[in-house]
C-alpha cells in the first residue's frame, strides 16, 4: 500500500475540537471562577489551525486570529457584572455576539439566562464555544452565520463583549446594535477602552478589574467597564 504524499497529508485539516482538547488547558478565568474554558498557553500551538485549508474546502473563507482561545477584557468584565447582577438575564433571551470562547453567553446561563444563542463565526471558535458550554454543563445555541448582515433574532438582550476591537469591525457593529434598539431590544457592551469604542452611544453602568488575558493585554487586572448602548440622539 502506497502512503500518502507530503503534500496530501499537508491538505489534511485538522479536527479544531480535537486539537483544544489535546493542546489547551482547561481552566478557571482569571477573575471568574465559576467558569472554566480551554484557554491558550505558550506551548497550544495555535498557529497549527491557522494554515489554509487545501481540502476541497469551497468557503474560501480566510482563517481567523485565534480570539476565542483567550478571556478578553470586555467579556470577562460583562460576565462579573452578569453574576454580580443576574436579574439582568434572569430568564431571557440572549445574544452573545462576537462569541469567541463563549464565556458571555456561559455566564449568562449560569446566571439564570433562558436561552442564549452565540454568535461566532470562526469555524475554530465554533468548536471551542462547544467544548467550553459543555465544561460548564451548559446548552447553548450556536449561530455560525454573521448575524449583523441583517435583523436581529428574537431576544430581549444583546450582549457584546471586545466587538469594538477594530474600526471596520465597529462600523458592522453600530448599524446592527441600532436595528436591535429599534426592535426593543437592550444592548450592554463590555470594554477595557480600545480606540474603536463609540463611547458617544455608551452610557457607563459599571467598572471592574479583570485581566485582559489575550494578546499582549498580560494578566494584570486593569479597569474596563459594562455600558448600555443607547440611541443616537444627535
Amino acid at each position: 500500500m502506497n502512503e500518502p504524499s507530503l503534500a496530501t497529508r499537508k491538505r489534511t485539516r485538522l479536527d479544531p475540537a480535537d486539537f483544544i482538547r489535546a493542546n489547551m488547558r482547561l481552566t478557571p478565568v482569571p477573575s471568574l471562577p465559576e467558569i472554566r474554558l480551554y484557554l491558550a498557553h505558550p506551548g497550544s500551538g495555535l498557529r497549527r489551525l491557522l494554515e489554509p485549508d487545501d481540502d476541497g474546502d469551497e468557503s474560501g473563507a480566510e482563517p481567523q486570529p485565534p480570539y476565542w482561545a483567550y478571556a478578553w477584557a470586555g467579556g470577562a468584565v460583562l460576565a462579573r457584572y452578569i453574576f454580580d447582577r443576574p436579574s439582568i438575564v434572569a430568564s431571557k433571551r440572549v445574544l452573545d455576539l462576537g462569541a469567541g470562547s463563549g464565556l458571555v453567553g456561559i455566564a449568562a446561563l449560569k446566571a439564570g439566562a433562558r436561552e442564549v444563542i452565540a454568535a461566532e463565526v470562526d469555524r475554530n471558535g465554533v468548536a471551542a464555544l462547544r467544548l467550553n458550554a459543555e465544561a460548564n454543563g451548559v446548552a447553548i445555541k450556536i449561530c455560525d452565520e454573521d448575524v449583523t448582515a441583517g435583523p436581529p433574532p428574537a431576544v430581549d438582550l444583546v450582549l457584546a463583549g471586545d466587538v469594538f476591537y477594530a474600526q471596520d469591525v465597529g462600523q458592522r457593529m453600530v448599524p446592527f446594535l441600532d436595528r436591535c434598539l429599534a426592535a426593543g431590544i437592550g444592548v450592554l457592551v463590555g470594554d477595557p477602552g480600545r480606540a474603536w469604542l463609540p463611547r458617544a452611544r455608551l452610557c457607563l453602568l459599571g467598572e471592574h478589574q479583570v485581566p485582559d488575558v489575550g494578546g499582549n493585554g498580560g494578566g494584570e487586572p486593569k479597569p474596563s467597564a459594562v455600558f448600555a448602548f443607547v440611541p443616537d440622539n444627535r
